[in-house]
């Protein structure tokens, strides 16, 4: 392990500790192997030196002829990360049902050891965003969902700086919060058109189906209160008890914003993936009442920065990187498109469409 200035890191290099801003804000984690655009974010915090492992790692060859995105599905990392998740939904779809249907006990050491292996397998817990939004293509499984879910929740603990012991709970949590989904027929799950109001209804049991499933287990009851709360919203606007702020689960606050995010960005069978910038325009305009302030805030601030100088799209065409976020409204920050700087903040016509 050595410390070594910005200017002498290269791609290729891994991280040895979890790199924060001045004001604690987590931008690397500790694992992640540096990329142009890793080392650029590190600049534009004024970062002056990190520590780093003595070994050079090469995972992920650079080619500027391709778009970030490119890199990242041709990268060893990212087929090692698909291969190794297509793996574990399949373990956890048999252990879901296993569960519902013959009471298994849940060892929720080896459910949290296989979870945590994914984050392992992704370069560093800050890099799980570039994995999951590169498998969006893909509509997910209610159990693809859920390890989804749970990564983010994992990711999101850790912005929150919780302590280990809290974080791997939050995974947990998110790993089970929608394992009520496994007794509603296929047919509303997978209707690949608006649910009519009966089928909405029937949809809105599961949370408590998901708590009448863990009712018994020798699990948390943090766990069980996130698959029973984790639609309840803090202005009372929720389900299925209609709670408010104070009386819902804090760690079903944390999973009711990743699995809003989750499903808003990942495939579904009458849609494409939404651009995480039109989510979180959509946070901005609808949930900063309905979630907890301190949580939501931290997770949109955060997960904005992931996307920092990754290239887009916007709605009139023009292609560029991001270069700065506007902090009073996230979702519309600075645009670099060749020498021109585009503040989205300012010009309200245009939109980031998508990431390239």
């Amino acid at each position: 392990m050595k410390r070594l200035s910005i200017k002498d890191l290269i791609p290729g290099m891994q991280i040895a500790e979890d790199v924060f801003t001045y004001n604690d804000q987590l931008i690397l984690s500790k694992g992640v192997i540096l990329t142009d655009k890793s080392i650029m974010r590190l600049e534009f915090y004024s970062i002056s030196n990190v520590k780093v492992e003595d070994e050079l790692v090469f995972e992920m060859p650079i080619e500027k002829e391709s778009s970030y995105a490119e890199r990242v599905r041709s990268s060893k990392s990212f087929q090692e990360f698909k291969q190794h998740f297509d793996q574990s939904v399949d373990h956890f779809h048999d252990l879901m049902n296993d569960i519902v249907e013959r009471n298994t006990p849940i060892d929720t050491n080896a459910l949290l050891s296989e979870t945590l292996n994914l984050l392992t397998t992704s370069e560093g817990n800050i890099n799980v965003f570039d994995m999951l939004h590169n498998m969006r293509q893909y509509d997910d499984s209610t159990y693809a969902h859920c390890l989804n879910v749970a990564l983010i929740c994992n990711v999101f603990a850790r912005w929150l700086r919780f302590s280990e012991e809290d974080s791997n709970l939050a995974t947990l949590c998110g790993l089970l919060h929608d394992i009520g989904k496994i007794m509603i027929p296929d047919s509303i799950i997978k209707k690949p058109a608006p649910l009519t109001d009966q089928e909405f209804s029937i949809i809105k049991t599961h949370p408590l189906e998901g708590y009448q499933i863990l009712r018994n287990q020798d699990i948390s009851d943090h766990i069980k209160n996130a698959a029973l709360m984790h639609h309840e919203r803090c202005d009372g606007s929720g389900y299925p008890l209609g709670l408010v702020g104070n009386k819902i689960d804090r760690f079903a606050k944390i999973v009711s914003i990743t699995d809003v995010y989750d499903a808003m960005t990942s495939a579904r069978v009458y849609r494409g993936p939404l651009c995480p910038f039109k989510v979180i325009e959509l946070f901005e305009a609808e949930g900063l009442q309905k979630y907890d302030t301190k949580y939501v805030l931290t997770f949109l601030e955060c997960v904005v920065n992931t996307y920092l100088l990754n290239r887009v799209r916007l709605s009139n065409g023009v292609e560029g990187e991001i270069v700065f976020i506007n902090k009073s409204v996230l979702s519309r920050p600075v645009i670099k498109s060749g020498d021109t700087f585009i503040d989205l903040s300012l010009d309200k016509e245009l939109g980031i469409q998508s990431l390239i």
